[in-house]
Parts: C-alpha cells; structure tokens; sequence
C-alpha cells in the first residue's frame, strides 16, 4: 500500500532549488524515511542509484580512500555497472549511512561537484552516534522527518481533500465546524490515537481493522527501539536509558505528568545529573519529545526554561499506546479520552505541535497553576489547556491572561466545536492542534478574533 507523505514536497523541492546541497533525511526508526526516498528518486531521475549499507556492508568500499566525485563513481560502477550517470538527471540515495561514515563526509565533495544528486538516510540513533573523520559542515541540507501527522492518516484513511480543506478553513476562519464533519474527524483523531502514525502500523490497521494487529506491531516496533537502544547507546549509559524509556508511561499516568527522576528507580536516588544526558540521548535519537517548564509564560520562551523540570512524550502515540496495558485503546475508542489522567490525549497533541515545527513548553506554579502548552503563535504568547469533555471552565487560562502574565491568547482544546468565549478563550476540538501552523501562519489575526466575538454579541 503506498501512503502519501509531506516529505514529498519537501524532497522535489530540494530537487528545484539550484542552490541545494547534499541532503541529509533524518528520524526516528522506522517513520518511512526508505520508502518515501525510494519512491521520490524512481519516480523523478532517469538513473537512480540506492545503496544499502547495511544490506550490503560492502558497498562501503565505494567511498574508501580518495573522495574525489569521478573516484567514487568509478567504484560505485563496479557494484552498478549498467548505471549511466547523468549530470542533473542521476539520484544516489545512501540509505543507513550510519554504517558507513566516510559516505557522509564524501557529501562536501558531492556538494561542491553539483552534477549529481546525494540523498543520505539513517536512523538518528546511528546519524548521531557514530564517528567520521570530518562531517561535510556547511555542505548538506537536512529533513527531519517524523511518523504520519494527522493529516497524513486522514489521506491513509482515504478522507477527500476537499473535506480536509473545509475542517481547515473552519479553523483559520474560526467558525464552527459541519457537525457531520465535525463527528467524523473526532472518531478518525481517537483511532489516530490508537493507532499512531508508524507507517508498518498504519499500514496493518488499513488492511485488517484490527486494533489487536495493531497492537501486535506497535510492540514490534518497540523491541527494535529497545535493540537500537543496547546497539548504540554508550555502554555507561545503557541500563539508565532502558530505564527511563521503560517508565515513560508511569510518569505520564501521574496527575503533574512532570518527569520524576526518583521514580525511575527503587533507591531513590534519582536526580537530574544522574538521568539527565541519558534523557538527552533519547531525545536526540527522536524517540520522545520534551517539554519544559518555564519560570514565567513571557517572551523570549527558550530564555525562561527550567533545564532540569519537564515533561516527557514519547514521539509516536501510537508507540506509546503499545507500551501500556492492553485495554486502554477501548476506552478511548469509546471516547473516554481521560483514561490515565488524560496521558495519551495530553501526549498526542504534544506529537502533534512538534510535527507542526513548535517547540514545548508549559507553566506551572505552586502546584495548583498549570497551563499544558506555552507556544509563541506570531509573536504572542499563547497558552493552551488541553481537556477532554466540554467543560466551560478555564481558570488557569484566566489567571495567564490577567494582568498578572499578559499572556496575549488562551486556546482550550477540548471536546466542542469552535467557539471563541466572552472572554475571548478560543475553543476548538483537539485535533486542531495538528494544523496549528495553517491556523497561525505568521501573525495573529487579532480581527479574526474581533469579528467572532462582534458576532457574538
């Protein structure tokens, strides 16, 4: 089954740009980084050349010793011989290139050279844990790449394009969605829930609709998550990794969903210089999402984080799904998105943000302030409160927006309709959160707002 992804447009334009370097696609294990990369370069060069290192481990005498283009491209007809490559018309996709660093150093010489093209891949597990002589600085372009959004799973659902533009314009306009519509785009966010957006997994519920062969592949997917982990990690780090990755759905269970590194084991002694670089390792091999707590909801955000206070989402919540008990995924089938405290709908609209390019933040004080989500939506801070029924009630919202913080905008994700409040609080359903960037481009549309509210009155 082939699936749609907005990697896509991303690669044919880095195909147009004149100016493009050697590409580096990076991600998370098992998002579809191959398959898309595959499909793009059979479907648009007349010669395309994929080479697998670890299918094939020596392929990596290809870029052994001089690194000059015509050098390498002679070793490379050895293993290619009815290649014909073409200046502007030839692809050469480096696929775990992890495994064979020199091919990534060999980018700058590609780069330079600008007849061909050089796309390399790898999980960022091995992209960020192995060494190379001299990585190609200022010489490679970059993607990351995550597991399908929510726009994504629409389109594997078959959901028509025009029908995904009219929820959309519903948001950007701030109107109320169809109510038919509105309907159906819940119960395709709840089995986005459950499902998640791996697309082994995605590609098991199209073909079965069956939510336990679902299961069955996420939890595949979390073993080979858990040999990369005992494959790559630095051995000092190893056994506080697993650790940390094994508590991740504990920690979201609690009602402060804030990582408690105490938590993590038995003695007690758990503490941030203790857990925090392996923390990072998991972060930076994209397979959680972190989300810092800030000393005050203002601008500039990143200057306000608190480094050692955050929360912690796993990228996929899907995967996440898989990690906890079984009978979960029933529960939100049915619409009870609060099972665990609210983990699983607090994590995906966490996925959701960060696939729409925002960083993570939230704001707590003294234990009885919490607002989920702080973004900078067009340079106003904004804050969100993420809740499962229709409840009208946004206290934490309306302290953030008094004059106290200043905070410029208050948005409730929850299960309503879009409505703007007499207070101004925007109300939308929570899949909103996956076309947060459509609904905020580069500035707030304080008229937008204006309007609604006139029309209110």
């Amino acid at each position: 089954m082939m699936l749609r992804r907005k990697v896509a447009d991303q690669l044919m334009d880095w195909k147009n740009d004149p100016d493009k370097k050697s590409l580096l696609v990076r991600g998370a294990r098992q998002v579809g980084k191959t398959y898309s990369i595959n499909d793009f370069g059979e479907k648009n060069y007349g010669t395309y050349v994929y080479i697998n290192f670890v299918k094939n481990p020596e392929y990596a005498t290809i870029f052994a010793g001089d690194l000059d283009v015509d050098a390498v491209l002679r070793r490379m007809s050895a293993f290619f011989p009815k290649a014909r490559f073409t200046p502007g018309d030839t692809l050469i996709f480096l696929d775990e290139i992890q495994k064979c660093p020199d091919a990534r150093v060999a980018f700058k010489f590609f780069t330079m050279d600008k007849r061909y093209d050089v796309i390399g891949s790898g999980s960022l597990m091995g992209v960020m844990y192995t060494e190379a002589s001299s990585y190609p600085v200022g010489y490679e372009d970059s993607i990351d790449m995550h597991s399908l959004d929510f726009e994504e799973f629409l389109w594997a659902m078959d959901v028509r394009e025009d029908i995904i533009g009219e929820v959309k314009k519903s948001l950007v306009e701030k109107r109320p969605i169809d109510a038919v519509f509105l309907n159906r785009f819940n119960e395709f966010f709840r089995w986005h829930m459950v499902v998640g957006g791996m697309p082994e997994v995605v590609e098991t519920f199209k073909k079965t609709n069956h939510f336990g062969k679902v299961r069955t592949a996420q939890r595949n997917i979390i073993r080979t998550y858990i040999d990369d982990i005992t494959k790559y990690a630095p051995a000092v780090m190893k056994n506080k990794i697993l650790s940390i990755f094994h508590t991740i759905p504990v920690q979201l269970a609690g009602r402060n969903k804030r990582f408690v590194f105490a938590d993590v084991d038995d003695s007690g002694g758990g503490r941030y210089d203790k857990y925090g670089n392996s923390i990072m390792w998991l972060y930076e091999a994209g397979i959680i999402n972190l989300c810092y707590n800030l000393t005050e909801p203002a601008i500039p955000l990143l200057s306000r984080r608190k480094n050692n206070s955050f929360k912690v989402y796993m990228n996929d919540t899907g995967l996440l799904m898989g990690m906890m008990e079984e009978g979960l995924a029933r529960g939100i089938l049915n619409s009870d998105l609060d099972v665990n405290n609210g983990a699983m709908m607090e994590n995906i609209v966490a996925e959701m943000l960060v696939k729409e390019g925002y960083e993570l933040n939230y704001f707590e004080k003294n234990g009885t302030l919490e607002i989920d989500f702080v973004l900078n939506l067009g340079g106003a801070v904004t804050a969100v409160e993420v809740k499962s029924g229709d409840d009208k009630q946004s206290k934490s919202l309306g302290v953030v927006m008094s004059k106290t913080y200043k905070v410029k905008r208050g948005i409730k994700l929850q299960g309503t309709n879009v409505v703007i409040d007499d207070k101004g609080i925007e109300r939308y359903p929570i899949f909103a959160a996956a076309f947060m960037r459509s609904m905020n481009e580069e500035t707030w549309d304080t008229k937008a707002v204006s309007k609604a509210l006139d029309g209110m009155r």
